[in-house]
C-alpha cells in the first residue's frame, strides 16, 4: 500500500466531487445526483465492484444533505398535500402533470376534492422516485 498514491487519488476525487465534507449547496447536490445517475447507467456490475462503494459514499452524502435541507415532514401528508410539495420541490405547474390527467383533474386532486387512483399513484411514484406507499396518506 502506497499512502502517497492513495492520498493523491483522494485529493483528486475531493477536488472533483467535494467528497471530503458535506454537500455545500443545491448545485453541489445536483452534481452528485448526476454522478450517481451516470454510474448507475454506465457501470456494469456496479453493485459488486469498487464503483459500488463510491455510490455508497455518494448516497450517504446525498442522504445527509436531504435530511438536513429537504427533510420529510414528521407527520405524513395527505396524498394531495404530498403532491403539492413535490410539485413545488420540482418547480412544476398543474399542466405539467400528465400522470394525473388534465389540468382540471390535477386542480381537483390538489384541492382534496378528488382522490388519486392506483394508475396515477404508480405513475407519480415513478416520476418522483418515491414509493407508492407515500401516497397512501
Amino acid at each position: 500500500m502506497n499512502l502517497s498514491d492513495i492520498a493523491s487519488h483522494w485529493v483528486a476525487l475531493h477536488e472533483t466531487l467535494g467528497l471530503g465534507g458535506p454537500i455545500r449547496d443545491e448545485a453541489h447536490y445536483a452534481q452528485l445526483l448526476e454522478v450517481v445517475d451516470q454510474l448507475m447507467d454506465d457501470v456494469p456490475g456496479l453493485e459488486s465492484g469498487p464503483m459500488g462503494a463510491l455510490v455508497d459514499v455518494l448516497a450517504d452524502r446525498i442522504r445527509e444533505y436531504e435530511d438536513r435541507v429537504h427533510p420529510w415532514p414528521a407527520q405524513p401528508l395527505a396524498p394531495h398535500e404530498l403532491l403539492h410539495e413535490l410539485m413545488v420541490e420540482h418547480g412544476l405547474t398543474q399542466s405539467q402533470l400528465p400522470e394525473v390527467g388534465a389540468q382540471s383533474v390535477v386542480s381537483a386532486v390538489l384541492a382534496g376534492k378528488r382522490a388519486l387512483n392506483l394508475r396515477q399513484v404508480k405513475a407519480l411514484a415513478r416520476r418522483f422516485g418515491v414509493s407508492v406507499e407515500v401516497f397512501a396518506g
